[in-house]
């Protein structure tokens, strides 16, 4: 099994930047992809960006394009989500989601992140 410990979040002010951390433990060799979502408070969860294991090829939500950087540390086993201009719409919790081989995926358990205007 794979297990995420995230790590990162805060409060920040609008246009401050935040990095947030995710370590991948256990059988990561089944990682084919790792992404982040979030979710704000009455709000459905939503994806925010995704890395492919191997390739490193990126996606990102529209919302965030330009601002967010996802990146990967494949020694560490860490998924980084870089969001620089933060603004108060990207307050939320965010998680990170491991897909694995299998069609199986793992969530984190998530991280606050409060942008203050």
């Amino acid at each position: 099994q794979v297990q995420l410990v995230e790590s990162g979040g805060g409060l920040v002010q609008a246009g401050d930047s935040l990095r947030l951390s995710c370590a991948a433990s256990g059988r990561t060799s089944s990682i084919l992809n790792m992404g982040w979502f979030r979710q704000a408070p009455g709000k459905e969860r939503e994806f925010v960006a995704a890395v492919t294991w191997t390739s490193g090829s990126t996606t990102y939500a529209d919302s965030v394009k330009g601002r967010f950087t996802i990146s990967r540390d494949n020694a560490k086993t860490t998924v980084y989500l870089q969001m620089n201009s933060l603004k108060s719409e990207d307050t939320a919790v965010y998680y990170c989601l491991a897909g694995l081989r299998g069609s199986y995926n793992i969530w984190g358990q998530g991280t606050q992140v409060t942008v203050s205007s």
